[in-house]
């Protein structure tokens, strides 16, 4: 295993790491954009966060110190909400009260929730935008640019996204992202539109409804019949092989 981090690790430099290397997780169906996956970059994204810049660390908030009744101080292992412990964790740095504390943390939640859909509306829109142009005869070399977008503005959706609780951890760093992800994002859709233009299309590109998961999968030609087929002989047939070499490694141990 290797970490994306030798040039850094926030969601530019990671970025600039996979686009040194050429390197790509998947093609999507659609658009054809060589597609990232963040993998929950809740250390990344703590780290350039408030909390992070503090030196406030998991265990701070959810394994605060707990005294005994003959004074000996020690972790609590009982990891939980770090309101749920609300003198002990929040309280040794905050002067809010904890009801005070809980609407900053919800408004900070609908805010990164709000620029999370903002961004979601974009690259989606880009996606299938990109797949018009494709159909209408685009060149590699007219698309290169636009895929790059496509590429880094999901990217930077989904660095913060995957990353658990930033609204919580680093909410600043989550709408920082959020927005070049939307930058980016509108970047591609411009390209686009001058593109299509350029391949006689004006009108504006149809999006099909992918309010729900099972419209999402038609929309992008998903034969899940198929795959949930393929899921069954896979579990049916490769996993119990792995569960007795397991057993049997175990036996040795």
């Amino acid at each position: 295993m290797k970490f994306p981090w030798d040039m850094g690790t926030s969601v530019t430099e990671m970025e600039q790491y996979y686009d040194a290397l050429n390197f790509k997780d998947w093609q999507h169906a659609v658009s054809k954009a060589p597609m990232l996956k963040a993998q929950h970059p809740g250390y990344e994204t703590w780290r350039d966060g408030i909390h992070g810049k503090n030196g406030v660390v998991c265990v701070d908030c959810h394994m605060p110190k707990v005294t005994k009744e003959d004074g000996t101080v020690y972790t609590d292992h009982k990891v939980g909400n770090p309101f749920d412990r609300f003198e002990d964790t929040c309280a040794n740095c905050h002067t809010q009260s904890k009801d005070q504390l809980q609407g900053i943390v919800s408004t900070r939640k609908a805010q990164v929730l709000n620029m999370k859909l903002t961004a979601e509306k974009q690259i989606v829109a880009a996606h299938f935008e990109a797949g018009a142009a494709w159909d209408a005869g685009a060149t590699e070399e007219e698309m290169k640019p636009i895929l790059m977008d496509i590429r880094h503005a999901q990217w930077r959706w989904d660095y913060a996204i995957a990353s658990h609780g930033v609204h919580m951890h680093a909410p600043e760093v989550a709408l920082e992202v959020l927005g070049t992800s939307v930058d980016k994002a509108a970047d591609a859709r411009a390209k686009l539109i001058r593109l299509l233009a350029k391949k006689g299309i004006t009108d504006p590109i149809e999006i099909p409804d992918i309010s729900t998961k099972e419209k999402a999968q038609h929309a992008l030609g998903m034969d899940m019949d198929k795959m949930n087929a393929e899921k069954k002989q896979f579990l049916e047939t490769v996993v119990p092989e792995w569960d007795k070499e397991a057993t049997a490694r175990e036996a040795n141990y």
